[in-house]
Parts: C-alpha cells; sequence; structure tokens
C-alpha cells in the first residue's frame, strides 16, 4: 500500500451516483430531466424578473439572484457526472476537483446567507412596512448580496487551498458524484479532526445562524397571518409560508447533517441521497415554490407569452 503524498497531477476517480445496474440508465435520465428542468425555470424566472417592470423590487431582486446561483449550482455536478456516466472513464483532474470543491462551497454558501436575506426581507414587508422602503433600498440589496458572495468565496477559498494541501494517500477513488470535502477527507492519510472542528464552525455560521434565524421570522409571519379574516387568503398565505419554509429547512438540514458529520461517520450511500437532495432537487424546486406559484409572477408570465 502506497503510503506517501500523490503528485498533484494525480487524477480522482468517482464512483459516481450510478451503480445499481439495469436502473443506471433510467436514473441518468431522471438527473437529467431534472436537470433540464432546473436550467428552464431558473432561466424563465430571471428573463421575466428583468423584462417586467412590476417584478422590479428587492423580494424579487433577491429572487433572480437565488435562481442565478441555483443554475450554477446544479451544472457545477450534474454535467461532469452525465460526462462520466456516458464516457464510462469516471475520472477527474485533481485542478477540475479543486475548482469543482471551490465553485460549490461558493455557491452553496451564497445560497444559505441569500436565503436568510429573503426572510428578513418578508419580515420587514409585514412587520414594517412603513420603512421597508428604507431597510430594503436598492443600495443595501446589492450590498446584502455583495456580502453573501464575498463571505462565502473567501471561505470557500480557505477551506479548497487547506484540503488540497493535505497529503493524499493510496487510492483516489472518491466513492460520490462529484468531489466533496467530506467525500475527500477519508483519502487524506493524516489525522483531520482538528480541521473538521474548522468545518463545524463555518457551518455554524454560513449556514446555522441563518437558518436560526429564519425559523422565528416564518413563525412570526404565521402568527400574524393566522390572524387573517379571510380565510382565502389566510389559507393561501399558510400554503406559501409553509412552502418557503420547507425548501429552505431542506437545504439548511441537508447541508448540516452532511457537513457537521465526522468522516468517520460518514456513509457513502446516505450521503449520496443526502447530496442529491441539496445539490440537485433544490435547485428544481427553487422557482416553482419561490416564483411559479406567485400571482405576480404568473401574471408577469401571461403578459410576456401574449
Amino acid at each position: 500500500m502506497e503510503t506517501g503524498n500523490q503528485s498533484c497531477g494525480t487524477d480522482f476517480t468517482l464512483v459516481g451516483l450510478f451503480h445499481c445496474g439495469h436502473m443506471d440508465t433510467f436514473l441518468f435520465t431522471v438527473i437529467t430531466l431534472l436537470f433540464a428542468v432546473a436550467l428552464i425555470g431558473n432561466i424563465t424566472l430571471v428573463h421575466l424578473i428583468r423584462l417586467d417592470r412590476t417584478l422590479h423590487t428587492p423580494m424579487y431582486f433577491l429572487l433572480s439572484q437565488l435562481s442565478i446561483i441555483d443554475m450554477m449550482y446544479i451544472s457545477t455536478t450534474v454535467p461532469k457526472m452525465a460526462v462520466n456516466f456516458l464516457s464510462d472513464t469516471k475520472t477527474i483532474s485533481f485542478l477540475g476537483c479543486l475548482i469543482q470543491v471551490f465553485v460549490f462551497l461558493t455557491l452553496a454558501g451564497c445560497e444559505a446567507l441569500l436565503l436568510g436575506f429573503m426572510s428578513y426581507d418578508r419580515y420587514i414587508v409585514i412587520f414594517q412596512p412603513l420603512h421597508y422602503p428604507v431597510f430594503m433600498s436598492r443600495k443595501i440589496c446589492c450590498s446584502m448580496v455583495a456580502g453573501a458572495w464575498s463571505s462565502s468565496s473567501i471561505n470557500a477559498l480557505v477551506h479548497t487551498v487547506y484540503v488540497f494541501q493535505l497529503p493524499f494517500c493510496g487510492s483516489r477513488i472518491v466513492n460520490h458524484f462529484f468531489c466533496e470535502i467530506p467525500s475527500l477527507l477519508p483519502l487524506v492519510c493524516e489525522d483531520t479532526s482538528r480541521y473538521e472542528h474548522m468545518i463545524v464552525m463555518s457551518v455554524l455560521v454560513l449556514v446555522l445562524i441563518p437558518f436560526l434565524a429564519i425559523l422565528p421570522s416564518y413563525a412570526q409571519v404565521l402568527v400574524v397571518v393566522l390572524q387573517m379574516a379571510s380565510g382565502k387568503g389566510q389559507s393561501r398565505a399558510v400554503s406559501t409560508c409553509s412552502s418557503h419554509l420547507t425548501m429552505a429547512s431542506l437545504f439548511y438540514v441537508t447541508g448540516l447533517c452532511t457537513y457537521t458529520q465526522p468522516h468517520s461517520l460518514h456513509s457513502p450511500g446516505r450521503d449520496k441521497v443526502v447530496a442529491v437532495l441539496y445539490s440537485i432537487v433544490t435547485p428544481v424546486l427553487n422557482p416553482f415554490i419561490y416564483s411559479l406559484r406567485n400571482k405576480e409572477v404568473m401574471g408577469a408570465l401571461r403578459r410576456h407569452m401574449g
């Protein structure tokens, strides 16, 4: 068994998501369709928000940023997975793996922060409507987005540089369908427990804090909604709030499950299923849950389709 550090030029081998024999083609088709739906849904939403003046509001500005992130997010993993499946090579270069980790971490961190800012926007609309133009001015919205991108990029850069200077020993077979830090740590031939504590601290700041901010925000919104006199308006608002909270919870909880466990407790099969939820399912559902169910968005869609 080789115990020395391998060169930076050595490729990694991705086991992939598909290893079910006769089910491979079916699963590949489903993932490809989900990828196409995610791109179409998010591109449609961004295009509508850009074209329709009624959607030039802080809420839809943040939603357009979420859609852009989701398009990049799903494009970071699925195309390479598809290429490996069709070509049967299953390899990714050292540099390609490094770039994939950096881009994925940046987009995941940015989305986690952006979801928190979106809940803040909804909170201000309901509880501080007169101050909404001040608290959610264009300058503040741009600062939120810039802060999310810069902080998540710095965090991703620190983790990527640290992980890829570690010594990878023996086999470079990554039991995953894309390069992700929890799936790379078992290949490192030194103790990574202290670094795993650093991962937990990063996750607490970028993921857990926004999630804990979202929960009371939506809880207060739901309390106000349940006091509404209109039964129809109440049921619609409850449905909207609950669907938003469900999607946010799906993203945050699956991410926390993956990144807060020590690698000794990880199960490759479970990790792949959880990764599909936050890296593929979430970008597919977000445009439909957050916007395409919205009357303003559907009205804009009908107008621009004639």
